[in-house]
């Protein structure tokens, strides 16, 4: 059984063999992930040991007394968040070992194709349609709010294959290649200026079926998977004491001396206090997690995410009075990575507003935790008996 010092033997061999400050970067994440230090948790021979998930400290701990590079997890969020547990657990043994290297390294930036502009909220009503010819998959529609749609390879898509069946039965689940012809994207842009989603239209893209995740049909049993990853990854992030958008706030207190008040000062105790429970409600989520299998307690945890970060990025502005109010650079720019605590607060204000809509609204997420965790009746669904074909649009 692999240990806490058996990982510290190991990671230390890795950096005997492979010396940070004279490895290629790349070169030394390939070598980290085929030592199986990637994600200790994960099988052996896909960047993992079959170790225990909270072991992976251990190993990033030695890593970083090391100078080791990481791998820019911010960038390659959606791949690492949401696509890897999704092919660990859907995908065959060819797909694993195609697809999670180059996605762990940062070689291979992922997206995700599922929200369209009549399938929000609403997702298993999507209309995009992949029609099979012979073994391959014809795909038609549109997808929207896609963030790093612009640099990304691969993506994850979800489109309807049986219009005759009820909307979550006619669902399957696909890897699309973002450079084949026929996928467009398009920019948009935010109340920030930047714009990091997009929305991407498909047009007879073709889809080889060994690209399909899971069983026809079966989509939305695998997209589930994909979801309840996104909110764990979104709400459930490792973070230090004061870490996320309590702490610039918590730094201008202490510096700024001149702007505090006695309200401003219980606002912030409560919302201080309250991060940091959400800090610790994440750790233990994520200690409780079993490889790719995370409860709808993730919906929970991105339910607090959102409503702190905008109360927090609020009391910011209004803390630093008309300083609050100056933005930096409104310049039109489509961003690698979502800097939030990099910027000035007029910015985290402004991005903070997409919290409760990103990685599912919170209505959607209310309705979660009141049927999947403290099991109250669902509400009446008329649509779920009907064929998606015969639902009104």
């Amino acid at each position: 059984m692999t240990d806490a010092a058996e990982l510290r033997r190991r990671t230390r061999a890795l950096l005997e063999g492979q010396r940070p400050a004279s490895t290629d970067r790349l070169d030394f994440l390939r070598a980290r992930f085929d030592a199986g230090l990637a994600w200790v948790h994960y099988p052996e021979g896909l960047g993992g040991l079959g170790a225990p998930r909270a072991l992976q400290a251990v190993v990033d701990a030695e890593l970083a007394a090391a100078g080791a590079p990481d791998n820019d997890p911010r960038r390659i969020g959606i791949g690492l968040g949401m696509a890897a547990p999704t092919v660990l657990r859907h995908g065959t043994e060819e797909q694993q070992r195609r697809f999670l290297r180059p996605l762990w390294t940062g070689e291979e930036v992922w997206c995700q194709l599922f929200s369209e502009p009549g399938a929000g909220s609403d997702l298993a009503a999507l209309g995009t349609r992949a029609v099979r010819e012979g073994d391959t998959w014809v795909v038609d529609g549109q997808k929207v709010w896609t963030s790093s749609a612009h640099l990304a390879r691969w993506a994850i898509l979800i489109a309807r294959t049986d219009p005759g069946v009820p909307k979550h039965q006619g669902i399957t689940y696909f890897v699309c290649d973002m450079t084949d012809p026929g996928v467009e994207v398009r920019p948009l842009r935010q109340l920030t200026g930047e714009a990091e989603f997009n929305e991407v239209f498909l047009t007879g893209v073709r889809i080889p079926d060994s690209r399909r995740l899971g069983a026809v049909g079966d989509g939305w049993r695998v997209a589930r998977t994909t979801l309840m990853n996104e909110r764990v990854s979104i709400g459930g992030m490792r973070l230090p004491r004061e870490g996320g958008m309590i702490g610039p706030v918590a730094r201008t207190w202490r510096e700024r001396p001149e702007l505090r008040t006695h309200d401003l000062h219980q606002r912030l105790l409560g919302l201080w206090v309250e991060s940091e429970v959400a800090r610790l409600t994440a750790e233990r989520l994520r200690q409780q997690l079993a490889a790719g299998q995370p409860g709808p307690e993730g919906s929970g945890t991105k339910l607090a995410f959102a409503r702190l970060n905008q109360e927090i990025s609020a009391l910011e502005v209004e803390l630093l009075g008309q300083e609050g109010l100056l933005y930096d650079d409104w310049t039109p720019r489509r961003p690698e990575l979502v800097d939030f605590t990099g910027r000035e607060a007029g910015y985290r204000y402004l991005r903070a507003k997409g919290n409760s809509i990103e990685g599912g609204t919170s209505e959607i997420l209310l309705n979660i935790v009141a049927e999947r965790v403290l099991g109250l009746p669902a509400e009446p669904r008329t649509d779920k008996d009907v064929a998606w074909k015969d639902l009104a649009r």
